[in-house]
């Protein structure tokens, strides 16, 4: 009896310690879920509601059926001081929706991701485009 009595004042305590490292852990900010990608591309469209303004690689509104899960998810932009390029944070569930778009060489794209280059690094690029540009203006938050 006093066996069983002994494993079970271990295992209570046991308990205790576990679920007090549980409670203690914190949520993941959600402008850092999922993968990010910072890139500078040209603006395209025609500023129409068929064909709007958009940064390159960025998908036009889905008008019909469900969203998917797959390729970007969601992306935020803020135009450059002159108006032809697109400062632009895309969101993907994982890297591999990055590889046949945005991740294209082109000499017009400039390409940083987040948490593989520095803050300072991609603000210091960007602010060549737009003089007062924050990373705090692109906060993409998905559910």
């Amino acid at each position: 009896m006093r066996y069983w009595m002994a494993l079970l004042t271990k295992g209570s305590i046991w308990a205790v310690l576990a679920s007090g490292t549980a409670v203690a852990q914190r949520k993941v900010d959600a402008g850092n879920m999922y993968e990010r990608m910072m890139c500078v591309v040209p603006v395209v469209g025609k500023g129409t509601m068929d064909d709007p303004r958009r940064p390159l690689f960025a998908s036009l509104p889905v008008r019909k059926g469900p969203p998917t899960r797959d390729g970007i998810l969601a992306f935020s932009w803020v135009p450059s001081d002159d108006g032809k390029f697109a400062l632009v944070e895309f969101v993907a569930r994982d890297r591999a929706a990055f590889r046949g778009g945005a991740a294209a060489n082109r000499p017009d794209v400039r390409v940083f991701h987040k948490g593989r280059n520095s803050r300072a690094e991609i603000e210091t690029e960007f602010r060549r485009y737009r003089r007062s540009f924050s990373m705090d203006q692109l906060r993409t938050i998905l559910p």
